[in-house]
């Protein structure tokens, strides 16, 4: 399974929930999560996706844990079961 796929699957799922997950960019910041999922309510979570298997960078887990420490619910996600589970996570902060 493929990053691309994961991704796409999240972005499905979001909209299905009313949201989105916006790709996110961020110039001059390393290791921001890839994106930002937006669900009613003012809910929102950073979310990183990798193809199964793979590890986040040292810098990808360094801003991670920055963000949680901010209060941000932020998570990797590697495979496509996850998914539910995370939007629900999202719903509930």
């Amino acid at each position: 399974m493929r990053e691309k796929a994961i991704e796409k699957k999240l972005v499905m799922v979001a909209k299905r929930h009313g949201g989105m997950a916006v790709k996110f960019t961020s110039p001059g910041t390393n290791g921001m999560p890839d994106r930002i999922v937006l669900l009613p309510g003012g809910r929102m979570g950073f979310v990183e996706l990798k193809a199964p298997g793979k590890k986040l960078r040292l810098v990808q887990e360094l801003r991670m844990r920055q963000l949680r420490r901010l209060g941000f619910f932020a998570t990797v996600v590697d495979g496509l079961e996850q998914i539910g589970g995370v939007i629900d996570e999202i719903q509930a902060t």
